[in-house]
């Protein structure tokens, strides 16, 4: 079979950030990686379940909800894919994931889709774990732009 185009991308030297994994037609996944690759600190599952409700739940409400496709983490638990169509700028999707984390550093009360009728693992949540995720990732993220989203040789 044929190898799919994100194991073609060195892990070993992927860093924490916001890239261009692929284009397939109007859509562009971004590859957020909040997590260095193998180096043995990874998302743990009740924050990243989190914070995906969080994500989700301000990508589909934001001014750019039209072009969201998908929210959603990687299974090695070092990232998210966000898929999102090609009518919003770069520029913009760095803005959207931006305004989403600081929704999520800031975010109080009860995670949207939370309650049992709503979520299929609904007793592992941890929204502490996931807001110092979102603040960490919005320090990486701080000066990001364009020419960051190219993958490092």
């Amino acid at each position: 079979m044929e190898k799919i185009a994100s194991f073609n991308v060195n892990h070993d030297k992927l860093e924490k950030g916001m890239y261009i994994s692929r284009l397939d037609g109007d859509i562009v996944t971004y590859d957020i990686r909040m997590k260095k690759p193998n180096a043995g600190d990874y998302l743990a599952n009740p924050e990243m379940h989190t914070f995906e409700h969080l994500f989700a739940t301000y990508a589909r409400n934001s001014k750019y909800k039209d072009s969201v496709i998908y929210v959603g983490p990687m299974g090695c638990r070092t990232g998210f894919y966000l898929l999102l169509r090609d009518n919003i700028s770069s520029d913009d999707a760095i803005t959207l994931v931006k305004e989403s984390f600081d929704f999520i550093s800031k975010f109080e009360g009860e995670v949207p889709g939370s309650k049992k009728e709503e979520c299929g693992n609904y007793k592992e949540h941890d929204l502490e774990g996931a807001k110092k995720v979102a603040i960490d990732m919005l320090a990486v993220l701080k000066n990001w732009n364009k020419e960051n989203l190219l993958y490092k040789k």
